[in-house]
C-alpha cells in the first residue's frame, strides 16, 4: 500500500521503504536528449538492493533478476535522486527486495516517483556458488 500525504487538500505520493542512498545526477550520466540515462537509474538501484540484500544474506550477493521496471518520470542533471528499499522475501538462498527510485529537482522542494522494480539477489559463497542465507 502506497503511504500519501496530504498538502493543501492535494493528495501526494510518498516513498515506500527506508532510504538507502540519495545521489546528485551529473552531467556525464545523461544521454543525448540531457535527461539521466535509464542504465545510470538503473546501476544504482541495483547497488541500493544489494546493500539491502548482503544484510539479509550475510555476505555476498548476486542480481539475479530485475523484474516489472518501467520508468515514470525523467531525471534532470542537479535533481536529488533517492533510493528507496525493502526486502519483499526472503527464501533459502534468495533475498527479494523492492526498490524506489525519487527525484527531487534542483531548487524545487517536491518529490517525484522515476521508477521501481524489484530486485531478486542470491547468497554466494566462497567458491562462488549459491549458499544458504547466513543473517
Amino acid at each position: 500500500m502506497m503511504d500519501l500525504h496530504t498538502v493543501d487538500n492535494e493528495i501526494f505520493p510518498q516513498p515506500q521503504g527506508e532510504l538507502v542512498m540519495q545521489l546528485i545526477a551529473q552531467p556525464r550520466d545523461t544521454n543525448p536528449e540531457g535527461d539521466i540515462n535509464g542504465g545510470w537509474v538503473l546501476m544504482h538501484m541495483d547497488q541500493a538492493g544489494e546493500m539491502l540484500a548482503r544484510n539479509i544474506a550475510g555476505g555476498r550477493v548476486a542480481t539475479v533478476a530485475v523484474e516489472g521496471m518501467s520508468f515514470v518520470s525523467p531525471v534532470k542533471v542537479g535533481d536529488q535522486v533517492s533510493f528507496y528499499g525493502e526486502v519483499e522475501k526472503t527464501g533459502q538462498r534468495s533475498v527479494t527486495v523492492s526498490i524506489e527510485v525519487w527525484n527531487k529537482p534542483f531548487g524545487k522542494g517536491s518529490l517525484h516517483k522515476v521508477t521501481d522494480a524489484q530486485f531478486v539477489f542470491v547468497a554466494i559463497g566462497g567458491c562462488g556458488r549459491t549458499r544458504a542465507l547466513t543473517a
